[in-house]
Order: C-alpha cells, then structure tokens, then sequence
C-alpha cells in the first residue's frame, strides 16, 4: 500500500496535471476578476484549500494544487533511476523548483501587505491592513500617554461575546456590515442606542467588487458598566466624531479600524511632489521626501515610483496621493515578503540545472546530429 502510494505520488504524471489545474485556476479566477473583484477571486481560486464551483462543487483551490506540486517533486528526489551522474542537471533543476514552492509558501503563509497614509509633516509608524479589521478601545484620561486595548479581527464576529477584563465589560457583536450606508434617523430612540447611533442608523449597501472600496462597520453593546455606558454603539470606517463614553471616572472613545501593524520606526513626510502631464490634471508621476526616523536618528529618503525603500524587510511603493485644499498626504503601500528571495535563488539554481543538463547531453546530441548526417 505504501509502495503505491509512493508510486502515485512521485510519478511525473502529477506534475504535469497539477500544472494544467493551475492554468485552469488562473483562467476561472481571471474571468471572475470582473464580476467580485481580484480580492474575492483570489481568496476563492488561490488562496484556498478548497472553492465551491457554481457554488456546489468542491474543487481543490490553489493551496491544494501547489501543496501536491511540493510533495511530487519532494517524493521524486527519493528514486533510484533519478541520481545517476547523467541526471545531475534534472536533479538541480527539482531543488530550484522546490525553492521555488517553498518560498510560495512562506510568502502566503507569513507575509503581509498594507498601505501608510502621512500628510506633509506628518509622521506615521505603522501601516494599515488593506482587508482585515480592529475594534480600538482608548483611554483618554492618563496624563502623558493614550491606551489602546485592541480586539482583532477574528473576534468581531457577529453573535460572539467579548470580555474587556481591565475593565470587567462585556461586548456584544451585534452586527457587522461590510458595505455601510448611513441613513438619518427620522423619529426618536429607545435611550439604549449610544452616541453616533441616537441620530443615524447604519444600513448593509451591496458590496463593491474591489474590497478596498467597502465602507465596513460594526454595531455592538456594551454590558456591565451598571452606568450610563451600558448601550448599543455604532461605528464605521473612517469616523470622523467617535463616541465618548466615561467608566469609573476615566473617558474612552472606541475606533474601528483597518488592522494596525507597527513598526520599529516611523516615517516623516516632508515633501511631497507630482508631476502633470501637460494641459492635464492627470499625474504623470509622484515622489515622497522622507524622513526615515530609527532610534530617533532620521536619514534623508527619497521613494519615487518604481525606486521603492527597503528597510528591515518591508518595502515602501510610491503607491498613490491624496489631495485637499490645505495639504496633500502621500499613500504608500508597504509590503513585507519573508519568501522575497526565494524566486531569485530558485531561478539562479534552475538555471545551472538547465546548463548543466545541456551540457551533460551536448556530445550525445553532437553525435546524433552527425549520424543523421551521415
């Protein structure tokens, strides 16, 4: 039984048809790009073990596809007939792909992707998540200093119960909205409403097919504060004026937020520059002036489009802009990719395998070709 399914797993035949499942994959999910956006379709087609196609037949996802690709070249390296000197060049060729696989891993696995938003003299420490969500609790009443108490995204689910310990709450998750509209409220409310919520409502809207796009908010109560605290609060993305609410003499007002990751530095903007295409308001392109701040020491950078800055293992793209009447702010989108020299290593390998392979074959091939001739 094991034999077999050695046998199974390491033919060639699995390699050729988890690559023909791949190009399938890439086909669908570039087609459903135009009906729920690259997001969406890349978490259904690529990034799962398993997608529903018409939405009742389970088909393996991406993960799957490439999680056998891995085993097969991994099983492969383990037969006899493949180490032989002749097959040098095969053999490096395997190794440069399994890199390869290995690195794909690691970048899905562990890296992530996020966008910094600084105004002009501004200074900013930490990126945004561009898909996942916080819920922000801070205290206002310290006297040099702000606390923040985060639940994340796995929490805000709704009908789940979240304990806020320091301060013996509980919060109730009564609904999350991923695309919010807000609706004036035209009669008065039960006093349980909170804050934002006793003068609007926030209503589900269809999605948009980019989820970049989607205004997402969260309604929840807050539960044993045995005071005026107690109530249902309503927040979304973007809020401008937060709801206060005091608790044993401290103030707090609550945030939801794109995900926060900080970094062990912070970035100042000092100048930022476009440049039009002429006769047009359209940027032709866009640079940041920066001050990159470690251990308070600040070095003088500049990120233009396509010259990123790396630093510590994230990279800073010249992504974007945002343009008011007093001020303009800088967008950059800030990756940080564990497997970003996989792909390099793994086609600098491949490469040698290639050569070495040809060379190994080239006085057969010499020989062939003079027989044909003769």
């Amino acid at each position: 039984m094991l034999k077999f399914l050695y046998n199974f797993i390491s033919s060639p035949k699995i390699f050729v048809y988890t690559v023909l499942w791949l190009m399938i994959l890439v086909f669908f999910g570039t087609l459903a790009q135009k009906d729920i956006g690259l997001y969406a379709s890349q978490m259904k087609y690529f990034s799962s073990y398993i997608f529903l196609f018409y939405d009742y037949i389970p088909l393996p996802g991406g993960r799957v596809t490439l999680l056998l690709m891995t085993l097969n070249l991994s099983s492969s390296l383990f037969r006899k007939t493949l180490w032989k000197i002749k097959k040098i060049g095969v053999i490096i060729l395997h190794i440069g792909g399994l890199l390869l696989l290995l690195g794909g891993g690691v970048t899905a696995i562990f890296s992530s992707e996020g966008n910094m938003v600084i105004e002009e003299g501004g200074k900013v420490d930490y990126t945004d998540d561009y898909h996942r969500m916080e819920l922000c609790f801070v205290n206002l009443s310290l006297q040099d200093s702000l606390e923040y108490t985060v639940f994340d995204e796995e929490l805000l689910v709704e009908g789940n119960t979240i304990s806020y310990d320091k301060l013996g709450l509980e919060i109730d998750i009564i609904s999350r909205i991923k695309n919010t509209r807000i609706q004036n409220r035209i009669t008065e409310v039960d006093s349980v409403y909170k804050g934002f919520l006793k003068q609007f409502v926030l209503l589900p809207k269809e999605p948009e097919k980019e989820n970049t796009q989607n205004r997402p908010s969260l309604i929840f109560r807050i539960r044993g504060s045995k005071n005026n605290a107690d109530g249902i609060y309503g927040l979304f993305l973007g809020q401008k004026d937060l709801d206060i609410f005091n608790f044993k003499n401290e103030k707090f007002f609550s945030e939801f937020r794109k995900e926060r990751t900080y970094l062990p530095f912070s970035i100042e903007l000092l100048d930022f520059k476009k440049v039009l295409y002429p006769g047009t308001q359209v940027a032709k392109s866009f640079s940041s002036e920066i001050n990159l701040i470690e251990n308070e020491i600040p070095r003088r950078v500049l990120i233009q489009m396509n010259e990123p800055l790396r630093h510590m293992g994230y990279t800073f793209f010249q992504a974007s802009f945002i343009e008011e009447l007093k001020s303009e702010s800088t967008v950059l989108a800030v990756v940080k990719n564990y497997g970003r020299l996989f792909p390099y290593i793994s086609s600098i390998i491949m490469s040698i395998g290639l050569l070495v392979h040809l060379i190994i074959n080239l006085p057969k091939m010499i020989k062939k070709n003079n027989s044909i001739k003769a």
